[in-house]
């Protein structure tokens, strides 16, 4: 098995690989990337971008602010300068309770088809 068949152990994505895991278009990415100094893609010698695990982390976080809470792009650029490590634990349990409370509805399905 080649070692980048695994997308966990990729190095890099492209910005069309990034955009289809946000469910966004590429043009919204390039967007971005020239309003948070904190979303920094490598580019290649044909100037192809090259997102790190860190930037997608970074852009996940943008989209939450953004698309998800429907700040505006400048609240969303000073809350990250402000305070990006409470905004950061925010976020990771904002998307913890969605996961718990998409599980639990599962779990309320399965147990009503039991009936």
């Amino acid at each position: 098995m080649p070692l980048n068949s695994n997308k966990d152990l990729k190095l890099f994505y492209s910005i069309s690989e990034v955009a289809e895991m946000f469910d966004v278009n590429e043009t919204l990415l390039r967007f971005w990337e020239k309003e948070f100094p904190q979303i920094s893609p490598k580019k290649s010698g044909r100037n192809i971008r090259q997102y790190t695990k860190e930037d997608i982390e970074q852009i996940r976080l943008i989209y939450n602010l953004v698309k998800v809470r429907g700040l505006k792009i400048s609240a969303a650029r000073d809350l990250l300068k402000k305070n990006k490590e409470g905004t950061v634990q925010r976020v990771e349990v904002i998307e913890r309770l969605r996961a718990i409370k998409a599980e639990l509805e599962n779990i309320k399905k399965e147990l009503g088809n039991l009936e």
